[in-house]
């Protein structure tokens, strides 16, 4: 069986880019849990755009309970890769570093849970391991909504209130909680024109009204502390909002303008207030809301069981909490779980997104040790 470092060097080599088909690469990691003795199960499905998608599901082991892997195999675009001697999609080793879109973000870590549970062959089960990879975790975590709406196996892994991993790269430190996100779009529309008549009706104008309500929104959001949350860094929901009218020329009346807006609520902070003020005022000036996604904050208490437990397996001796999301939104069903996994997400999504070797034997070896402990 392959090495961490070769699983990810084959998963890498699959150009799986989020508004792609992951299908193949889920065929060959389905095709390596086989051979590992796995009962499998496939949850595939077809994305807005008519993509096929796919989830494999696996178990090893007989019972309930254990330990529960979750990963994906979709990756974010690489437009903007650096390198002319290789490609994001062709493995390539140096300096100590494996290069490729998705070595971080999260092939990596997907690779050392697979080479933990070849690690553990041959040993007595006391409880189950299982396996989840989805599509779609970077845009909206579509594939973990469709493993929960219908996998069998996911069901049990509830129902046994089996321990949870998702393995995003936080250098193998404890994450017990992470921000949620909201996102919507709200479109104005008008009519195009050419803009020396006034034949037409610029759509910005009837924008600015709802941007205005945004920014006081948001300076609210940044200074009163109902919205903050201190156990993270930053301890807001950091508001994000995009404009553009998409409109080609400057003596064209604009048709549309297009506002997006994306924030991160938090455990322990009650965001529906500010949804609810969002909508409302694209409604009062007439513009149209359309919600994009919408995922839970993920938190454990830093002081449980579990958590502690987990620590065993760190470098770090206390948990910590991240801004960015995890298909762990997904997955609050489960009451023992944790992000842990191989690689700094700062290298993710970068443009020359790479993992340091030495990741990979700490991963492995972590990852073992977890199985063996809940599991053997």
């Amino acid at each position: 069986m392959p090495t961490a470092l070769e699983y990810t060097q084959s998963m890498v080599s699959f150009d799986s880019v989020s508004s792609k088909s992951n299908v193949d690469v889920t065929n060959q990691v389905e095709e390596w849990l086989k051979k590992l003795g796995c009962e499998i199960e496939r949850v595939d499905y077809t994305d807005a755009n008519g993509v096929a998608k796919s989830n494999v599901i696996a178990k090893l082991g007989t019972g309930t309970g254990g330990l529960a892997y979750f990963g994906h195999t979709d990756v974010v675009p690489a437009d903007t890769w650096i390198f002319d001697e290789h490609g994001p999609f062709d493995p390539t080793i140096k300096d100590g570093k494996l290069y490729g879109r998705g070595s971080t973000d999260m092939k990596g870590s997907v690779a050392c849970f697979l080479a933990a549970m070849e690690a553990v062959q041959g040993r007595q089960f006391a409880a189950p391991i299982y396996f989840c990879c989805t599509a779609d975790e970077e845009v909206g975590m579509r594939g973990a909504e469709q493993v929960v709406k219908r996998s069998t196996l996911y069901r049990e892994m509830v129902e046994g209130q089996a321990r949870a991993i998702i393995g995003e790269p936080t250098l193998l430190d404890v994450v017990h909680g992470h921000k949620g996100g909201c996102s919507f779009i709200v479109t104005s529309k008008g009519r195009a024109s050419h803009s020396s008549t006034k034949e037409g009706t610029n759509a910005n104008w009837n924008m600015i009204p709802f941007l205005a309500e945004m920014k006081a929104l948001n300076e609210e959001m940044e200074t009163d502390p109902k919205w903050r949350n201190n156990e993270f860094n930053p301890s807001t929901m950091t508001m994000n909002l995009g404009i553009n009218d998409h409109t080609p020329a400057i003596n064209i009346t604009p048709p549309q303008s297009v506002c997006t807006v994306y924030y991160r609520q938090m455990p322990g902070v009650d965001a529906s207030p500010i949804f609810d003020r969002c909508e409302a005022a694209a409604k009062a000036n007439g513009l149209d809301f359309e919600v994009m996604f919408q995922a839970n904050p993920f938190y454990i208490d830093s002081k449980s069981q579990f958590i502690q437990e987990c620590l065993q397996f760190s470098d770090k001796k206390e948990p910590r909490t991240v801004s960015y999301g995890t298909d762990g939104a997904c997955y609050h069903e489960l009451k023992q779980a944790v992000v842990m996994g191989p690689g700094s997400i700062a290298q993710a999504h970068t443009h020359d997104e790479w993992i340091d070797l030495k990741e990979f034997d700490r991963g492995t070896e972590a990852y073992s040790k977890m199985i063996d402990f809940w599991c053997c």
